[in-house]
This record gives structure tokens, sequence and C-alpha cells, in this order.
């Protein structure tokens, strides 16, 4: 779709569930309640569209992405990640993003993936930002995920550790660890610092969008990650980057990098489409980590360029 038929703005109400949009209860394996989340294509799906956010993310910041897609025929599923969003067992709180693994996310992406591919009309394909795109590119190269198209948005395929070596980078969580302070959050976050919404995004419009909806909905918020979590991080990182972890990924990738991101590592990115067998890459240099809640300047080519490789890649059967 050419970006000048894309509209200018969106006037897409943020702040509501759409119409036709049913939220329901699915358990993993193991039990865990999730919160899923269906929005059917109006008449004849053009296919079936599985989006997975990122880390501390609900599925609420990114209403305003789906409705595109499900203006465009798709119809559309996915599920906050278990703890976090609607899918936390904790009290409400902003308390750290503690984890040791990112191997359930796998196991749960895994298991509601064969599920959805089973009962909905392909083709199908996955979009995944930040924390799901790293979950999602290891379920294809780990764990045989088959899809039509995958899509990554600012994945995290490594962290931006500020020039701190990957090596050293590990020593300093090993050594929090070693002090007892593997479940603590590893830095304080203030939501009305301006420096962090331009961490995230240019659009202090959808950045504003998120807290509100986060004081709606206190069990929405979530903290800062763990010195655990940093690193299990760090651990997918390296199986990311081990010789032939991805080469024998079939699906074509599309992967979309922010060029101002300070959180995941482009470099990483970039690798990663080198070594993929089907992959594209686009850089956006001047967006931010939440590509898909940027600024239209960012935002807008950000789709576009994901609704072209789906026509090419995926196109309606």
């Amino acid at each position: 779709m050419p970006l000048d038929v894309l509209p200018a703005d969106s006037i897409f109400d943020r702040r509501r569930h759409p119409e036709g949009m049913r939220f329901w209860t699915w358990k993993a394996a193991d039990g865990w309640a999730h919160r899923a989340w269906r929005w059917d294509a109006e008449g004849r799906p053009r296919g079936s569209l599985l989006f997975q956010s990122g880390r501390a993310d609900f599925i609420e910041k990114y209403l305003e992405a789906c409705d595109h897609w499900h203006g465009r025929g798709w119809s559309m599923e996915g599920f906050d990640w278990r703890g976090q969003g609607g899918s936390r067992r904790s009290a409400p709180g902003a308390w750290a993003d503690d984890r040791l693994s990112f191997d359930p996310l796998i196991d749960d992406l895994m298991a509601f993936a064969a599920d959805w591919k089973a009962r909905t009309p392909g083709p199908h394909v996955l979009v995944a930002h930040s924390m799901g795109g790293h979950v999602a590119l290891r379920a294809c190269a780990e764990r045989g995920l088959r899809l039509d198209a995958l899509v990554l948005v600012a994945p995290m395929l490594a962290l931006d550790t500020r020039r701190i070596p990957a090596p050293l980078a590990r020593a300093m969580v090993r050594g929090a660890k070693l002090l007892g302070l593997g479940h603590r959050a590893a830095w304080r976050d203030d939501p009305a610092d301006p420096r962090r919404q331009l961490r995230l995004t240019a659009s202090r419009e959808r950045y504003e969008d998120s807290q509100w909806w986060k004081r709606q909905e206190p069990g929405l918020a979530l903290g800062p990650p763990s010195w655990n979590w940093l690193g299990a991080a760090l651990a997918g990182a390296a199986r990311i980057a081990r010789p032939r972890a991805l080469e024998a990924v079939a699906t074509p990738v599309l992967l979309e990098a922010a060029g101002l991101d300070v959180l995941v590592d482009d470099g990483a990115i970039a690798e990663a489409a080198r070594r993929l067998p089907e992959a594209e890459l686009l850089t956006l240099p001047t967006a931010r980590h939440e590509v898909l809640r940027e600024a239209d300047e960012n935002r807008l080519p950000a789709l576009a360029a994901i609704d072209g490789f789906l026509d090419r890649k995926a196109p309606a059967r």
C-alpha cells in the first residue's frame, strides 16, 4: 500500500476498546491464565494476524496499530505475556519484572499459535514488538514455528548495553545475583520523567495514552526489569547469536529497526537480517523504540512497509 494513501493522522480512539474486540482467558499447559483477545475481520478475512507486544506491555497500547490491520481485512488475535498486562498473578502495582528465563514465554507462544493456526484461515502471520520479537524469532529458530510471514518491530535480539561489552554486562548481572539482588529492579523508573517518554516515542499523545490506561487499570502497570530479567535477556541474545541458530528459519521475515533506539541493539537486528535466509530490513533513522506508537513521520512508513511485505509474502488466498 503506498504511503501517500495512509492517513496523515489517526482519528482512532486509543482510549477505548474497539467494537467487536473480545477478551477471553487462555490457559497454558501449566495452568497459567492469560488474557487473550480476538478481533474478527468483517466479512471474509484477508488472513489471520497474531500480534504480540514487548516487555511490560499490554494490548491497549497497540489498539491503534491493530485497528490499521483490522481495517485491511485481517482477523486479529493475541495475548498478554504471562506476568504482565492482564496475564499477571500478582497484586496491582508497578513491581519489578522478574523472569529467570524466556523459555516459558516461548512455550506459551508455541501452544497458542498451534491452536490459532488450527482454527483460523490462512495466511497466518505474526507481528511482534521488542521482547515479543525475541520470543517469536526463537520460537521459529529453536522450536520450528512455521508461519507464512513474520514481522519483527524493534526486536530485542540483544540489549543496548550503552557501550558495555556483553561479557562485562553478563558479569555485572552475575555479581548482582550473587549479592542477592536478582529479584530486585535493576533501576528506578519515573513515568513522569520526559526522558522516559523519549526513550520510547516522540509522540507525547501516544505516551500519555499508555499512562491513562494504567490509571484506569492499575494491574496493567509493571515496573523496571529485575537483574534476573536482564540475565535472561542476555542469555537469550547469546542463543540467537550462536552459529547456525537463525540460518534454518524458513519463514520470510521483515525486521524494522529504530535508528534512535536506546533499548535494543540495532546492530544485532542488522546481523539477524543478514543471517536469516529470507529477510528484509527497514531502518527508520529518526524512530524511537516503540515504532508502532511513534509520531506519524515514522509510524506511517513502518505500517506501509509491513503492509507491502505481507502483500508480497503472505497474499490473500
